[in-house]
Parts: C-alpha cells; structure tokens; sequence
C-alpha cells in the first residue's frame, strides 16, 4: 500500500498538489495562534478598508480588521465543520446503507425510501430549513449539513453491499455459523468501505463550500466569529474593494480543489480497474 501511495504521489502531481493545500491550511488552522499577526477580532476604525501592504498583507475590513489573521482562524471553524460533516455524515451512512443492504427485503425498501424522502428535498433548501429552525450557531450548521449528507453514503453503501454480500467469503461465514452481526462488521463493511471512503474525501470540498454557503446566508456562525463564508458576504457590499471577499473565497476555493484532487487520486489508487498502474 505504501509503495502504491508513493508511486501515486510521483504519477499524479495534482494529487501531490492537493495534499500540500490541504496539510498548508490545516497547519495554518492549527497554528494559528502563531502564524497570524493580529487579534482577529481586533478592530482599527482609523485602518478600515486598507488595502493589501506590509502592515497588512491581505488588507483590512470595514472594521479595520486584519483580514490575513481572520482567515487563518477561519480556517478553524470552516475545516472543523467540513470534516466533521464528513465523519459523522459518513459513518451514520455507512451503517445504515449496509444493514439496508445486508438484511433487504422490506427493511431495506422502508430504510431506502425515507433515505430517498430526504434526499427529494434542495439540499441547500432542506439545510438552511434546519439551521433557521434550531438557530444559526456552528454546531446547528454542522447539524443540519450532517442530515443533508448522510443519505448519500448510504445509497453509495447499500449499492456496494449487495454486490459484496454476494461473494464465497460471505457464505463461507454463514456456513460457519456466524451471527448476521459478525458477518456485517468483519466481513462485509471493510470490504465495501473504499467507496465510501473515495467519496468522502471529495465530499470535505463541498461540506466546506456548503457551511461557508450557509454562512453567506447567514445561517452560520454569528459575528464577529472568523469563517470564510461569512466574510465573503461582509465583503459583497465593497466590491470595489477586492481584497475583503477576495482572500476569503480564494481559501474556500483552494481548500475545496485541494480535497477534490486528493479524492480523485484516491480513486485511482483504490478502485481496482486502475489499480494495476500502481
């Protein structure tokens, strides 16, 4: 597998490029207390709207705010949110889909159905719903993207279940005479998980791109909290001043190719049509 990750690392140089972004804005998040020059929530009225220089690289906001140091600590609240929708989303979804897979029949049909409900809805629509209703505060958000999301993963997973649960090595087990349980959690999830890991990966750009969506509406975290949707739409009234939605989306940007590049090298490496190059 390593000797596999290595050659996909100096084959695919877009996957290479998108784990650089994704380790630069993680460290960036983390060491931020450091890295940033600037309280960023700090205000300087008489430095308001400046634009990029020395003193302050990416310029300064309507309310003299150190816009490099406000990305850097965005960049907490908008990974955190991306990556946990993805866990939480992927793991309830991999669950369900699997024992709507494994069992079918009518629990299956019943199960897929209200997966199938949720997901007739806008997901954007359905999320901003949610948030309205509960609150907007980051836990409300990622609460609301992790009940749009999970669906997903778990129609990826019932599909990959019915095929694998198909195989010798199943019914070896059930010849056996292991308990349905076993055969679910030691047999067929880890055979049936690649897919769903490949579809997370790609799937932490477009958390991210939702969570800063809601906040641009919004329906985030409320101010003077540091994320980069909410920015991006204090920057709106100033488009003439480029400098205060510009950084701000071109992280959103940056960190959402990044993970899609490392989602698209991770297909290669796993899926077993083109594993062979590796």
């Amino acid at each position: 597998m390593l000797r596999s990750l290595k050659k996909l690392f100096k084959s695919n140089y877009l996957f290479t490029l998108g784990v650089i972004i994704c380790i630069f804005w993680i460290l960036m998040a983390i060491l931020a207390p450091v890295v940033a020059p600037y309280n960023p929530i700090e205000q300087g009225i008489s430095s308001r709207l400046e634009a990029p220089s020395a003193a302050h690289i990416f310029g300064t906001d309507n309310f003299g705010r150190d816009i490099f140091s406000r990305v850097i600590y965005g960049g907490r609240y908008s990974l955190l949110a991306g990556c946990l929708t993805v866990i939480i989303a992927g793991i309830i979804g991999t669950f369900y889909g699997a024992i709507a897979g494994y069992v079918g029949g009518k629990t299956d049909n019943i199960m897929m159905r209200f997966s199938e409900m949720i997901l007739s809805f806008p997901s954007l629509i359905l999320a901003m719903i949610i948030n309205a209703v509960l609150g907007s505060n980051l836990f409300n958000t990622m609460f609301a993207l992790v009940i749009v999301a999970w669906p997903t993963y778990a129609r990826l997973m019932r599909s990959v279940v019915l095929s694998v649960k198909e195989n010798e090595y199943v019914s070896a087990a059930q010849a056996l005479g292991a308990s349905k349980t076993r055969i679910l959690l030691k047999e067929i999830i880890p055979n049936s998980v690649q897919s769903v890991l490949i579809m997370a990966t790609t799937d932490i750009g477009n958390q991210i791109l939702m969570f800063s969506t809601l906040s641009f509406l919004g329906l985030g975290s409320a101010p003077p909290t540091p994320e980069w949707g909410m920015m991006v739409s204090e920057g709106v009234e100033y488009f003439n001043k480029f400098w205060v939605a510009g950084f701000p989306g071109l992280a959103i940007f940056t960190m959402a190719v990044g993970a899609n590049f490392i989602g698209d090298g991770l297909r290669d490496l796993l899926d077993p049509k083109l594993r062979k190059q590796f």
